[in-house]
């Protein structure tokens, strides 16, 4: 099950990313907090029909065992809505989610999992195919850059803050993805982190905190965007950021449930950092982005590291 679901919170999230990314417009300073209010309004309803219809049961104490990653979620996704104004998103996507792959070799060094020889190898292979991406990015011809910006009909100036922000998004999330699977490990991992993180919740308990504790951040953004700044709302350009608020709810609650499953965490965590190479392939379709051969390549890559590490459970 966790194969099935880490796929949906691959697609979901990559969404995410192009929905976010239409709705993000270079001229407005506020637009990656309206995406942290569209992502917490969704969130906030969607942990309302948990509790109430759902049945789900939850604390304040719970809130707070799961602020560790609630906190460094949140914080990395504003890094990563901030990079939306000064970067491609075929380019931040695959340095954002390179994170994944880095939550993978962090359980694989200090909760000594271990996942058989054949794993490794497609770990990494997943983690080859997502840094070619970044590589080939990096090092593209600056004529096939120019062309992707105009026929996107948006312009970027190479600076060290556009790459800055999706590497901050990168470590901080696999920061976040890392104490996650602490907190919602079924067993003890037999290290000096049990005892760091002795409190464990159930996967829906913790998904309503995490849901609540954006609610609060969405709430916070409203008070300064609307009161504070006296910024006004576009419902053309907040439609959009609220698609990618659901598309968001939905990637997490798989992605909690997916996680969940600590004896399988590394490569969990492995494909779902797989989801910028939908990414890509939406910012093709949508934004008209333009991939080359060597996108291709390292997109393929990362797709046989999927299917491996599918198969190898099945």
């Amino acid at each position: 099950m966790w194969f099935w679901l880490s796929l949906a919170a691959m697609l979901c999230w990559s969404g995410s990313d192009i929905f976010s990314k239409i709705g993000s417009k270079q001229n407005d300073k506020y637009s990656h907090w309206k995406m942290v209010m569209a992502v917490g309004l969704v969130m906030g309803l969607h942990a309302a029909y948990e509790i109430f219809i759902g049945g789900v049961s939850i604390t304040f104490s719970d809130i707070l065992v799961y602020l560790p990653a609630s906190a460094l979620y949140i914080l990395s996704m504003i890094f990563g809505y901030v990079s939306l104004r000064y970067i491609e998103l075929s380019i931040s996507s695959p340095i954002c989610n390179s994170s994944g792959a880095l939550a993978a070799i962090l359980c694989l060094i200090f909760l000594k999992q271990d996942v058989g020889a054949l794993g490794m190898v497609a770990i990494g292979i997943v983690a080859v195919g997502v840094l070619l991406l970044g590589i080939v990015n990096a090092n593209e011809d600056e004529e096939l850059r120019v062309e992707r910006q105009k026929n996107a009909n948006r312009k970027y100036a190479r600076s060290f803050l556009a790459l800055l922000l999706p590497i901050l998004y990168c470590l901080i999330d696999a920061a976040g993805t890392f104490v996650d699977t602490l907190i919602l490990r079924e067993e003890d991992t037999g290290t000096i982190l049990d005892s760091v993180f002795a409190t464990t919740l159930p996967e829906d308990t913790a998904n309503v905190a995490y849901e609540l504790t954006f609610l609060f951040m969405g709430v916070v953004a409203a008070i300064y965007v609307l009161i504070i700044r006296r910024d006004k709302l576009t419902p053309k350009d907040e439609g959009t950021k609220l698609l990618g608020g659901v598309c968001e709810t939905a990637g997490q609650f798989a992605y909690i449930f997916a996680l969940a499953d600590t004896s399988h965490a590394a490569p969990a965590a492995a494909i779902i950092s797989a989801y910028c190479v939908m990414s890509l392939v939406w910012s093709h379709i949508f934004l008209k982005e333009k991939l080359s051969w060597k996108h291709y390549v390292a997109i393929a890559i990362t797709a046989v590291g999927i299917v491996m590490l599918g198969i190898l459970d099945l």
